[in-house]
């Protein structure tokens, strides 16, 4: 193979800075952080120095291969039972509970603890080769010198609110420096390609940079952020920051055919992706016409028996039992695929659906010269739209995917991390790594990375052919299909009985961006879907 290294993302300019650190003799771990923190200032919708996320990272010179998950836990100060009497109903798509006021929608209750930040110092002293000034240094860059509203980016701000749910452009407007950084006089979003620039958070960022995280975690930028967050009103306090740890992990591992499969632990959403990898192991897809009504039906129902399981029994193991046994077992997955074939139809339950929730969620992966890769997603999940005066960064809104109702898996507890469908995945075949990839999405993402695996084990696609094919899912008892799912495939399958919801959008159900380490080289993958770009480094 020749000796190539690759960043592959949904922003140019983040990609950018990944590829200069890697020129300037930074490994993949260097190239991820960098690139992350970059994707902080120039998709500051998508995600944050004070977000959460989950990264693979695999060295294989060193003999590492685990996980780095800064999931974002609820605020000590938080009760199970403190929203249950404003429950109004739950996302189709099961990615969230409508409440009344929107108090875990938008605004300071809705705020998780801070994680983004702690999570990539973590990687970096861990396994980092630059200094971590050099690694910080070109988010710096972006948010002093400046960046351009992109088309992806303009799309995503614009999007209308549906059934009550907080729009984008609202969270934009909350806090007057968002409406200041991003908005028009009269208040619509600044249109594509205006200049943009962050000053306050090139300063923050300027600090992290000369001192670490600890005066975002400890010191005095901590103390200016929680006493602007509980003059608002937040759960957010000085424990909070103070207690908070990365936690790593071992991968959790499975098999798909004649590759393993590594993806995280719960609460992410790798035990997800492997059910549906070892029920549909079953059929024989390659066989079947790609996106054909029977395919799409075959691969919805392990879809929708993975997210019965998901919504019964994945919460975060500190706090609830995650039966992975039985998640994982082949037996299991073998029983179900053998009820597909015969003609059931899985149920998935919502109470009282509203309105699917917002993405905003981002991914990187990157593989460098060395065989050494990473792969990540991180996110504001909804973004709160609350931003500390002179700081520049928003604030996540994790908090809105937690159930109000006690006594669940993903009920809400003091210290507690919700489930994210996050699950940032490598596959290896013959013992070398073959594919790195991941994708935001919301509770899409295990659909769109699932299916991507699909297109290239299944269907030998190369890697963009497979991020670019059209995508469907089924997180509820509908299918949901992109506008490329031909209408002929759609009417069988209502003629079959199953409802169809239609997306305007040609690229939809998560945004998915990977590597395929082929024998010739590095085969890059950026979803049409976004502004993303696959840049090489020979």
């Amino acid at each position: 193979m020749t000796r190539e290294a690759m960043v592959v993302c949904p922003q140019p300019e983040a990609a950018e800075s990944g590829i200069d650190i890697l020129r300037a003799g930074g490994n993949a771990v260097d190239a991820a952080v960098a690139t992350a923190l970059a994707q902080t200032v120039v998709d500051p919708l998508m995600c944050g120095i004070a977000g959460f996320g989950t990264a693979a990272v695999y060295l294989p010179g060193s003999q590492v291969h685990e996980y780095f998950d800064f999931h974002s836990p609820a605020p000590l100060a938080a009760r199970e039972d403190m929203w249950e009497h404003l429950l109004e109903g739950e996302t189709p798509d099961g990615f969230g509970f409508i409440l009344r006021g929107r108090v875990n929608d938008i605004g300071p209750q809705s705020i998780g603890t801070p994680a983004t930040l702690k999570g990539l110092e973590a990687m970096h002293q861990a396994h980092g080769r630059l200094p971590w000034k050099a690694v910080v240094e070109p988010a710096i860059r972006w948010a002093s010198e400046g960046f351009f509203v992109r088309p992806g980016m303009h799309a995503f701000w614009i999007d209308e609110p549906t059934m009550g749910r907080v729009g984008n452009l609202e969270r934009l407007q909350y806090s007057p420096e968002g409406r200041q950084l991003y908005c028009r006089p009269d208040g619509r979003p600044k249109p594509i390609g205006a200049p943009l620039r962050n000053e306050g958070m090139a300063r923050v960022l300027q600090r992290i940079a000369d001192e670490g995280s600890h005066p975002f975690y400890h010191g005095d930028l901590a103390q200016e952020m929680v006493a602007h967050l509980q003059s608002q009103g937040a759960l957010i306090t000085l424990e909070d920051l103070a207690r908070y740890q990365v936690q790593r992990h071992a991968p959790l591992v499975g098999s798909y055919r004649d590759r393993t499969v590594t993806t995280n632990q719960p609460p992410g959403g790798g035990a997800m992706l492997l059910e549906m990898l070892n029920i549909l192991e079953h059929f024989d897809l390659g066989a079947m016409e790609h996106n054909s009504p029977a395919y799409i039906q075959r691969v919805c129902e392990a879809m929708k028996q993975a997210t019965s399981d998901k919504d019964r029994y994945i919460g975060d193991p500190r706090f609830f039992e995650v039966p992975l046994e039985l998640l994982l077992s082949k037996d299991r997955a073998r029983e179900v695929a053998e009820q597909i074939r015969a003609g059931r139809r899985f149920t998935v339950e919502r109470l009282n659906p509203g309105a699917p929730v917002p993405r905003d969620t981002t991914h990187l992966s990157v593989v460098d010269a060395d065989g050494n890769a990473v792969s990540m997603t991180h996110s504001l999940a909804m973004p709160s739209g609350v931003i500390t005066p002179g700081m520049g960064f928003l604030y996540t809104g994790c908090m809105g995917v937690f159930d109000p109702r006690p006594g669940r898996a993903g009920s809400l507890q003091p210290g507690k991390s919700r489930f994210t469908s996050s699950c940032p995945t490598m596959t290896f075949k013959d013992g070398r790594l073959d594919i790195v990839l991941g994708a935001p999405g919301g509770t899409q993402i295990a659909m769109g990375v699932l299916q991507v695996l699909l297109n290239v084990i299944d269907h030998g696609m190369e890697m963009q052919a497979a991020v670019s094919a059209p995508r469907f899912s089924s997180t509820s008892n509908a299918i949901d299909v992109c506008n490329r799912i031909p209408r002929h495939v759609t009417r069988e399958l209502e003629s079959a009985g199953y409802r169809i919801g239609r997306n305007p959008y040609n690229y939809t159900i998560a945004w998915v961006h990977g590597v395929q380490v082929c024998a010739d080289g590095l085969h890059g993958g950026a979803d049409p879907g976004r502004d993303g770009v696959a840049y090489k480094l020979r």
